[in-house]
């Protein structure tokens, strides 16, 4: 018996010790999950690189090479000047004869560990160990050479001129119209300083661009620096605010715990680990645009070329509006209401600043680049505004909207006034395609862009929907009526017998022959843009109930919406991805790695059938979006396809920014908690939970029966619990009645 005893308190006593070991064990925080080599590899284009910010920082780094696969880093990043841009500066490190100085030094590198706040990599043929980390507006370097020798530090600017003073070097880059300015300290003195060109060692002057600090003895150099686009004096202040001591490790904790704060405004719980990956990387990628670029209550505007007062609201850039209008600003709304007010009163001041009074398409930090097609910022405005986010001038951005919206050519791609093909569309309600055979006779056109008519046609209308319900805030009914029935111009390019989008030409012909599938040129850009007529179909946004009138009915219309994932492309990719890189994530006709198909899987709610929905979805969030490096189906666009993500994995998304709802999905989480600006908590809890269960059985709103496929954002904002009871099989009746349809074109 005392034997028996023994065993009993042997075993109790390991017991005890391995549940404290596995209690020890930390829990991991938000920030843990993020992957940011996520696609960093696709189909065709290069979606993803692994940024290294804060969220909305103006300080953002990669490593330099050309991919994930590149066999070399060149040189050490300083600053990148816009998403998926270039960088301004350059550090390398060298350790050898003063033969081997280069302005851009190449490493084998190996051992690189990235998260969003930290930077390590070894690099091989100098034996030096590199770490990295951000502040918002300045770095810190720190490089350990792991044999004594001659150690450099080259720094270099393109298009630009540095100085040397001690252990600091300040300067600047052009970039474009604007520039980007440095201040940088090294923690030990160089023994000598001296300047590179062509490969030569001279003295220093005035009009050095690389110049190099010798360290005869240390075997570690330490780095600090700032960036501005203000001055140089103010990228020193910049830094003196931010990192006062070269403390790596106190920056890198700062960043882990920003980072922390900020992606743990939504909280998931789930079986699948790798689910939570996906999801968090993707709000990281989410927080990467726009940036803040006020600098002490400062910051330069490339709209104007000026240094402005930012008046005690910080002011945003680095936004591509045809993008991240659809899931990145709804998402921000949401998580970060006042973040988006400020961004939204940033584009008020970009109007301003430039010569017309118009709203920008793609700002940057050197202007507005004028990419893409029409002039999406309003929708953002619509949203924010009618889901209460409010301070701001509703007056002024209305102006600024409508100025670029019909002051503004449509042309894509183009910052001229509006001309000839614009007042065709006024005058006609559709833009105009070539006839076949027919030669470009506008300059304006972009040879390479064209003129993308039907692209443009349901862009605008749905961006007049969006004038006009910001019109009806402001009491202009006159302006309300022009601008509703324009948005329903749409009809004018519809083909009632194929009941697709059709371009017409100047005459009012539909062209032909026409193959939606294939027609149009490079990316489709002579009558679409990036995607085919099979997609473009649905790019209805403000009315999706008229579109569902207009195929068909419901059942033709979900009929037609699987005989899209139906049909396959052309048997040969190589023929079809030569020149339609940005369709990608094929699903037959439907492309999950583009921008404006992002909707698309929603639409059956419209015909009453949410299962389908729901079915579609979760394949689709399997298939394209995994926690590997060709983990995203197409290109990315800082944030505008991974708000998708986020979205859709929390089961409800914005189908049409300017209607203050959402359409519902299938969540993949087990339970969700979104921490509102407010103070109130909005949770999705599943019940009978699995992985595999991506059907609603049944749901429940606060405590009450839910039978429709869409929710309010005031039901959000308030707070509450939306409860929804899982299966593996359909529920075909869920939500499935006539009023449980999502609501379009106007709120009831």
């Amino acid at each position: 018996m005392k034997n028996n005893n023994s065993k009993f308190i042997i075993a109790g006593l390991i017991w005890i010790l391995f549940t404290g070991c596995k209690q020890a064990s930390p829990e991991k925080e938000p920030v843990d999950y993020v992957n940011p080599y996520i696609g960093n590899i696709s189909h065709m284009l290069v979606p993803t690189y692994p940024t290294v910010h804060l969220p909305n920082s103006m300080l953002r780094v990669y490593p330099q090479r050309n991919d994930y696969t590149g066999n070399q880093l060149k040189g050490l990043p300083v600053l990148l000047t816009a998403h998926r841009g270039i960088h301004a500066f350059n550090l390398s490190p060298y350790q050898g004869a003063e033969s081997g100085l280069q302005p851009v030094i190449s490493y084998n590198y190996d051992n690189e560990d990235i998260k969003p706040y930290y930077y390590n990599v070894y690099l091989g043929n100098i034996n030096a160990n590199v770490r990295f980390a951000p502040s918002h507006q300045s770095a810190i370097y720190s490089i350990n050479f792991y044999q004594p020798d001659s150690n450099y530090l080259v720094i270099n600017t393109n298009k630009g001129r540095l100085t040397a003073k001690g252990n600091s070097i300040s300067g600047y880059q052009q970039i474009g119209n604007a520039k980007a300015y440095l201040y940088l300290e090294t923690e030990q003195q160089p023994t000598i300083t001296y300047a590179l060109s062509d490969g030569k060692i001279k003295n220093i002057s005035e009009k050095d661009n690389c110049i190099v600090f010798h360290f005869a003895d240390a075997q570690q150099i330490n780095i600090r620096y700032g960036v501005s686009f203000i001055s140089e004096e103010q990228a020193k202040n910049n830094l003196i605010r931010e990192i006062p001591d070269y403390n790596i490790d106190k920056i890198i904790e700062q960043g882990r715990n920003i980072w922390n704060e900020a992606l743990g405004k939504i909280k998931v719980k789930g079986s699948d680990e790798n689910q939570k990956t996906i999801f968090y990387t993707s709000m990281y990628r989410v927080y990467e645009r726009p940036i803040c670029i006020s600098e002490d209550g400062h910051y330069y505007s490339g709209f104007d070329g000026k240094i402005h007062d930012d008046r005690g609201t910080p002011f945003y850039t680095d936004d591509w509006l045809w993008d991240t209008f659809r899931a990145a600003h709804p998402l921000r709304i949401i998580i970060d209401p006042q973040k988006e007010n400020e961004i939204l009163n940033s584009f008020i001041r970009m109007a301003e600043q430039r010569d017309n009074y118009w709203t920008p398409t793609f700002p940057e930090i050197g202007g507005d680049n004028h990419s893409m097609n029409c002039n999406h910022g309003v929708a953002c405005f619509l949203d924010a505004y009618i889901k209460g986010i409010k301070n701001f001038d509703l007056n002024k951005a209305y102006k600024a909207c409508k100025g670029a919206i019909t002051e503004k050519t449509l042309i894509p791609w183009s910052a001229e006034k509006a001309g000839i093909l614009d007042k065709f569309y006024k005058e006609n309600g559709y833009f105009p395609s070539l006839a076949i055979g027919e030669k470009e006779s506008v300059a304006e056109v972009n040879s390479f862009e064209k003129r993308q008519a039907v692209a443009v046609t349901l862009g605008t209308v749905y961006d007049e929907w969006c004038l006009a319900q910001i019109a009806k805030q402001l009491g202009n009914n006159k302006d309300y009526r022009y601008f509703l029935n324009r948005s329903l111009n749409y009809h004018k390019i519809f083909n009632p017998q194929t009941r697709f989008f059709h371009p017409k030409d100047s005459k009012g012909n539909f062209i032909e022959p026409f193959d939606y599938g294939l027609s149009g040129g490079i990316g489709f850009r002579e009558y679409y843009d990036e995607n085919n007529g099979w997609i473009y179909r649905w790019d209805l946004q403000h009315n999706f109930a008229d579109l569902v009138k207009m195929i068909g009915g419901k059942k033709q219309f979900v009929a037609e919406l699987e005989r899209m994932y139906n049909t396959q492309l052309i048997s040969w990719k190589p023929d079809f991805f030569a020149t339609n890189a940005d369709h990608t994530g094929n699903v037959g006709q439907f492309s999950m790695g583009n921008e404006p198909c992002l909707h698309i899987p929603y639409l059956y709610n419209y015909a009453g059938e949410p299962w389908r929905t729901q079915y579609r979805i979760r394949h689709l969030m399997n298939q394209w979006f995994r926690n590997d490096v060709m983990g995203i189906p197409g290109d990315e666009d800082g944030g505008g396809m991974s708000a998708f993500v986020v979205f859709s994995s929390l089961g409800f998304y914005p189908i049409t920014p300017g209607l203050p709802m959402y359409v519902i999905g299938s969540p993949i989480f087990e339970k969700t908690q979104i921490k509102l600006n407010n103070g109130k908590v909005f949770k999705i809890i599943c019940k009978n939970y699995a992985p595999e269960n991506k059907y609603i059985q049944s749901a429940r709103l606060n405590g009450q029966e839910w039978n429709k496929s869409w929710f309010t954002h005031t039901d959000l904002i308030n707070g509450g619990t939306l409860e929804l009871t899982m299966g593996k099989l359909p529920n075909k009746k869920w939500a499935s009645a006539t009023d449980a349809i999502p609501p379009s074109f106007e709120m009831p």
